[in-house]
C-alpha cells in the first residue's frame, strides 16, 4: 500500500516530468522547444528515475539501503512509466483519429 510519503514524491516526479512542457526551449525566451525533444526529455526523466530505484534497491540488497527509500523509488519509477504510457495512448489515438479524417 501507498504511503502518503511515497504518493506525494510520485506526484513531485510527473510534475517534474510535465513541468517542462509549457517552458521556451533554451530558457531565453526563444521558440518552444519541439515536440520530439520534450518526448526526449520526458524518457530521460523516466530512465533516471529507474535508475534511481536500481540503485536504491541494490543499496537495500547490500544492506546500505532502507526499504522505504526503496519503494518510494519504485512508486515514483511506476508513475513516471504509467504517466508515459498514457500520453503514448493519447498520441496513437490522435493519429489514429486524423488517419480517419476524409481528406
Amino acid at each position: 500500500m501507498a504511503t502518503p510519503v511515497s504518493a506525494a514524491g510520485a506526484y513531485a516526479s510527473i510534475a517534474k516530468l510535465t513541468g517542462a512542457l509549457g517552458k521556451p526551449g533554451g530558457g531565453g525566451g526563444g521558440a518552444p522547444e519541439s515536440f520530439g525533444d520534450m518526448v526526449k526529455q520526458a524518457l530521460a526523466a523516466v530512465s533516471d528515475a529507474g535508475q534511481k530505484s536500481d540503485s536504491q534497491a541494490r543499496a537495500l540488497a547490500n544492506g546500505k539501503g532502507d526499504m522505504v527509500n526503496v519503494v518510494t523509488a519504485v512508486a515514483e519509477t511506476e508513475t513516471a512509466i504509467s504517466a508515459v504510457v498514457a500520453v503514448r495512448d493519447k498520441v496513437i489515438s490522435a493519429y489514429e483519429e486524423i488517419m480517419r479524417m476524409p481528406i
